[in-house]
């Protein structure tokens, strides 16, 4: 399993965006900070409410230099067919993992489910893990709260608990960088 501060495992895969079925690479995205996010499964309940609200703040992330990656074990035949009927176009692609070999390098794969943790990763321009977060199966995560937390790695100072964009970090307050 990835940890912070590491390289994050590169992948190739299928995917689905902009009507279109690609191949995708986390290299493609280098000098890009990525926030990747994994979701367990199309057409579920949660997970579209995840995906809708990632798609409706998609320029907050490119205004961060943030590429949206998200990524589930259903093919990108899958993807596409659910974006069709239940969901509206997403405005980032849709990662297909069928041999469970991302999410398993990542650590979110739950095995005896067939199936991915609600997981969460965000990767410097580097490449390099500098947070992520794994949620149950059941509940879904908030896109405002993952772009407070890249807001506050990108200023690379001290944040304190409760920081928002725009508010004095606690380095400044301390006097130090």
């Amino acid at each position: 399993m990835i940890k912070i501060y590491q390289k994050a495992p590169e992948f190739t895969t299928q995917g689905y965006y902009e009507g279109q079925i690609s191949n995708f690479s986390l290299k493609d995205y280098s000098g890009k900070w990525v926030t990747l996010f994994f979701y367990p499964g199309d057409f579920t309940f949660v997970c579209p409410t995840e995906l809708q609200q990632f798609s409706e703040r998609v320029e907050s992330f490119k205004r961060l230099n943030t590429q949206v990656l998200s990524c589930s074990v259903d093919s990108p035949y899958s993807h596409q067919a659910w974006s069709k009927a239940d969901l509206r176009e997403q405005r980032y692609p849709m990662l297909a993992d069928l041999n469970h070999a991302i999410s398993t390098a990542y650590g979110c794969y739950l095995e005896d489910k067939g199936v991915t943790l609600r997981a969460t990763y965000i990767l410097d321009p580097q490449g390099v893990l500098q947070w992520y977060e794994h949620n149950p199966l059941n509940v879904g995560r908030n896109a405002d709260e993952i772009l407070r937390i890249l807001s506050a790695l990108q200023t690379g100072e001290l944040c304190q608990a409760g920081w928002k964009p725009g508010e004095e970090t606690l380095s400044k307050k301390l006097g130090k960088k």
